[in-house]
């Protein structure tokens, strides 16, 4: 099972960035499509990106998709989430998975989950 590590989080204006990483360990990293999923307090979690094996494909959120990109770096283990032009419902804590199959917008299609780093977007 890969054990992910998310970081990258904070707390930031409204209209600033942030980009956060998921680091993966284990030699398999490559052969899973990446997800980054949040959770707003009091809200379920949500799709925000996912982005495939070799990223030929990247998928989106409606309400992120102009303003996040979703990139991965296989030699380093790694998935980013670059977030722009942030708003204060981007409030959430973000995690990655590891997408086990079906349709990407699922979180039930992901098995191995981080354990999260907030972003706090303040008005």
């Amino acid at each position: 099972q890969v054990q992910l590590v998310e970081s990258g989080g904070g707390l930031v204006q409204a209209g600033g960035s942030l980009r956060l990483s998921c680091a993966a360990s284990g030699r398999t990293f490559s052969s899973y499509a990446m997800g980054w999923f949040r959770r707003a307090p009091g809200k379920e979690r949500e799709f925000a990106a996912a982005i495939t094996r070799s990223c030929a494909y990247t998928y989106y959120a409606d309400s992120v998709k102009g303003r996040f990109t979703i990139s991965r770096d296989n030699a380093k283990n790694t998935v980013y989430l670059q977030m722009n032009s942030l708003k204060p419902e981007d409030t959430a804590v973000y995690y990655c998975a590891t997408h086990n199959s079906g349709v990407y917008y699922y979180t039930e299609n992901y098995a191995s989950w981080g354990q999260g780093t907030q972003v706090t977007v303040s008005s």
